[in-house]
């Protein structure tokens, strides 16, 4: 199966030209999301929270009937606080529905680099993509 290469530079670029909305705190769903959230909140200067929730294995089959988190789960910060929700990639969306039911008391908004969200980086890409933190080549680090 082909996947399309998409560089740290591009998806940077993007990251820094996207019009998010006004959020207190960033969210990464982690593994996939813990880089994408990264690069997010420091361009929003804004504090940085990852969550360990494991769905699907390195092939990106699933390996569970749900996603379940791998570690306590809680924030510090205010209820009703605006926190940005961010993964890699939303196909089915479970992944984000168990972090979301779980920040039941925040307003979430959810971003993704590709696929089902509130908010999508790459609204254009079709195929699988290979992100540069799934590659050991250092071109793809820095390939336009």
């Amino acid at each position: 199966m082909d996947k399309e290469a998409v560089s740290f530079v591009r998806i940077s670029s993007a990251i820094k030209g996207f019009d998010f909305p006004k959020v207190d705190l960033v969210v990464g769903i982690g593994s996939g999301g813990t880089v994408p959230a990264g690069l997010v909140a420091f361009q929003l200067g804004i504090p940085l929270h990852v969550v360990s929730v494991n769905y699907r294995d390195n092939n990106n089959k699933p390996v569970r009937d749900n996603p379940v988190f791998l570690d306590p789960f809680a924030l510090n910060v205010p209820y009703g606080s605006n926190i940005l929700l961010v993964d890699d990639v939303a196909v089915t969306g479970k992944t984000m529905d168990l972090v979301r039911e779980a920040l039941q008391n925040y307003t979430i908004h959810t971003f993704v680099l590709k696929g089902k969200a509130d908010f999508v980086l790459f609204p254009d890409i079709r195929t699988c993509v290979l992100w540069p933190w799934h590659t050991h080549s250092n071109s793809m680090l820095y390939a336009d």
